[in-house]
């Protein structure tokens, strides 16, 4: 028997995939435990359309975070700290500090996706990567400078 999967079942596919099976195991565990559908036309076509529904919001969010990436690459941050003799902070530069800047620029994003391993300690110019919407990754331009 025919069945859409409207729930992940283990051994068996994930939401929206056709596979057979028993009619005894379809009849009485997947349909009435709301796991699958029958493949009749009707929920072939609902399928359907809403993968190609889905596909369009992927392809809106692809194109939002693509225009994101570039306006984040466009800006250089930079800060001005206290620093040692050998190039060493007395502070440091924090995911914090660098989404401040970027709010100044006029670029709203969550600090929890800027992915700073660990706060910059040092004098220098850093890349510092931004995991965006859709798995796009953009590159901020981090410019730490000793100040007077």
């Amino acid at each position: 028997m025919n069945i859409i999967l409207t729930e992940n079942v283990d051994g068996l596919g994930t939401i929206g995939d056709m596979v057979i099976v028993k009619p005894g195991y379809a009849r009485n565990y997947l349909v009435p435990g709301g796991f699958a559908v029958e493949a009749n036309t009707r929920n072939v076509k609902a399928l359907d359309h809403q993968k190609r529904q889905l596909e369009r919001k992927m392809q809106k969010l692809t194109q939002a975070a693509e225009l994101l990436k570039q306006q984040i690459e466009a800006v250089t941050c930079t800060f001005a700290h206290r620093a040692g003799e050998e190039g060493k902070l007395f502070g440091s530069v924090t995911s914090m500090e660098i989404e401040a800047k970027l709010v100044e620029s006029g670029i709203e994003i969550d600090r929890k996706k800027i992915q700073l391993n660990e706060p910059i300690k040092a004098l220098g110019d850093f890349e510092v990567p931004v995991k965006l919407q859709a798995g796009i990754i953009a590159t901020i331009k981090v410019t730490v400078t000793a100040a007077d």
